[in-house]
């Protein structure tokens, strides 16, 4: 299982604070975040192979100490349309943790290697160990997190990422930090991403905001999975109609100039 380090607990809690802001946080209007120009966004947009696994790296080696995606099972990181793992590669990322399954024969629980089938291991056993382990607040589940806030990734992302000094004259109390794109500018979290905090296996240089973009693009793609199927098929079902209006047009013609 992953260790849980202050740093993995800072991004957790921040995660957490997505879910609802503080008092301390609650007055004052959030910065609006910058329209990133994603791979995915419109019509014929597709996910970057490359962003999703290494924004699954991301997810495994700093969020998922803290944040579960029980939307998610390990076979859906082969999937086409997603990060589209080996089926190799899958068994032994699925392989890395234990489950609880059972009863076996003596009617017993027991702990097995997960396999792809199973869905992402939850990093808490119950809601009062989550709490627990996060000073009180539950982190949230991250499956769906780009489609539950507004702003969508682009907020995701300037929240990951945007982290600054106080301006002038701005008052931080001790254990608060400063972030515009929170609501009064102050959160209670350090900043959860660090230049090389992870270790890229392709090479990518592991920037703040390159993390923040990968990690982004993984959570909409737990989002919203089957998203190029989507649009493939309505672009097909596009198609049919215009050949279809176009028939039907020429046929309305065709009948008026019959009876006149």
């Amino acid at each position: 299982m992953i260790g849980r380090t202050p740093t993995l607990l800072a991004a957790c809690l921040l995660l957490a604070g997505l879910s609802a802001p503080s008092p301390a946080n609650a007055a004052g209007e959030a910065k609006h975040p910058h329209a990133i120009d994603w791979s995915f966004a419109g019509p014929f947009g597709t996910y970057d192979r490359n962003a999703l696994r290494r924004g699954f790296q991301v997810y495994k080696e700093v969020c998922a100490s803290c944040h579960g995606m029980k939307q998610i099972s390990f076979r859906n990181l082969s999937q086409p349309g997603g990060p589209e793992f080996s089926e190799a590669e899958v068994k032994a990322i699925a392989a890395e943790y234990e489950v609880t399954d059972g009863p076996d024969d003596y009617g017993d629980m027991y702990e097995r290697p997960a396999l792809p089938k199973d869905r992402f291991v939850e990093p808490y056993p119950n809601v009062n160990a989550a709490r627990a382990a996060n000073g009180g607040a539950y982190p949230p589940d991250l499956s769906l997190i780009t489609k539950a806030r507004s702003g969508g990734p682009d907020y995701i992302h300037a929240l990951l990422s945007g982290y600054e000094e106080a301006p002038e004259g701005v008052e931080m109390r001790p254990g608060l930090y400063y972030n515009p794109y929170m609501a009064g500018g102050k959160i209670a979290m350090p900043a959860p991403l660090l230049e090389e905090l992870v270790e890229y296996g392709d090479g990518t240089p592991a920037t703040v905001q390159q993390m923040s973009l990968d990690v982004t693009q993984f959570l909409n793609w737990a989002a919203e999975p089957e998203l190029e199927q989507r649009k493939r098929t309505g672009f097909m079902v596009l198609i049919y109609l215009t050949i279809f209006a176009g028939l039907l047009y020429f046929s309305m013609r065709k009948i008026w100039a019959d009876q006149h």
